[in-house]
């Protein structure tokens, strides 16, 4: 269900060159850029990010700085640079300096799997010469702290098949740490959460439900506030539908107080190849439009032809 795909020519000189030819001169070539990138996955990208040096004599990364400019050579630099690395960078940027951004982090790091954390992981690692789960221990604290800090150390089943007694005890201690007890034990949630596979959460939310009467999110609404409350329902949303949960997410991106462009950069360019094509059908049916033409219609310029390209015609 991916929209971009590896080109089945793929010459990797061809593409420097190309590249090479779109900036060069008076004036730049986006639409060239833009059906280059566009057109090729992520390892065939960083295969010409590599060779396009040796090729044309020149730092690729330096040459696309120099010559975009905007949300357009955010989007650019983003679709060229190795994904773990990209979000690691996004992960930094959020906990840097004056107050940490959880809301990013949330969506950085949450709906991601094992091997997608290890990755983000080694790229941070590579990067600034730290260990995120060091920096995020250091930067965050209490109930937020346990959450992220776990969630990064890649801990959930990945496995398909479901426990039903396990799941039965799992929603008792739910509804014992929140609904049945005077306070809430934040904890409870968070290891549930982010311990079990999200088929075996799925078997638990239902179980819950019969249980309370209600479904698990409002029992988290009710029970945790602030950031907390946010990343434990991305958890829980995230579980019962991941293209719904970035089909949702790209509506608030778009349709928000100001567009969020840096959020629409990040998921378009993280799911394009793996399930953006099933997001933008989630998204049409919640929505009642095609996200491609709500894009069109909420961006413009280059910025908005390469996302467009980027999600495709749906």
């Amino acid at each position: 269900m991916a929209t971009v795909h590896a080109k089945s020519d793929f010459n990797v000189e061809d593409a420097c060159k190309k590249l090479q030819k779109a900036m060069k001169g008076m004036g730049t070539n986006e639409a060239a850029i833009i059906e280059i990138l566009t057109t090729h996955d992520s390892k065939q990208r960083a295969l010409i990010r590599e060779r396009y040096s040796s090729v044309c004599g020149k730092d690729l990364m330096k040459e696309l700085k120099s010559e975009l400019s905007g949300d357009f050579e955010k989007a650019v630099l983003a679709l060229m640079t190795p994904l773990p690395l990209f979000l690691a960078q996004e992960i930094k940027g959020a906990i840097k300096g004056a107050g940490t951004k959880e809301k990013v982090l949330a969506d950085i790091l949450l709906p991601r799997t094992n091997s997608e954390l290890v990755a983000i992981g080694k790229a941070y690692k590579q990067e600034f010469s730290r260990e995120l789960v060091e920096d995020l221990a250091g930067d965050l604290s209490g109930d937020l702290q346990l959450l992220f800090v776990t969630q990064a150390t890649a801990q959930r089943d990945e496995s398909d098949a479901v426990d039903r007694e396990g799941a039965e005890k799992d929603a008792k201690e739910l509804f014992q740490a929140g609904e049945g007890r005077a306070g809430t034990d934040e904890s409870a949630f968070t290891m549930i959460l982010i311990k079990r596979s999200f088929v075996q959460l799925r078997v638990i939310f239902e179980i819950y439900e019969k249980m309370s009467g209600k479904e698990v999110e409002e029992a988290i609404r009710k029970e945790t506030k602030g950031v907390l409350k946010d990343s434990l329902i991305t958890l829980v949303k995230f579980a019962r539908s991941h293209a719904k949960y970035f089909a949702e997410r790209l509506e608030q991106a778009i349709k928000g107080v100001g567009t969020d462009e840096r959020t629409l950069i990040r998921i378009i360019i993280s799911r394009a190849e793996v399930d953006l094509k099933h997001v933008a059908e989630e998204y049409a049916a919640l929505y009642g439009k095609p996200l491609a033409k709500m894009i069109h219609s909420e961006l413009s310029g280059d910025f908005r032809k390469l996302l467009v390209k980027l999600v495709g015609e749906h």
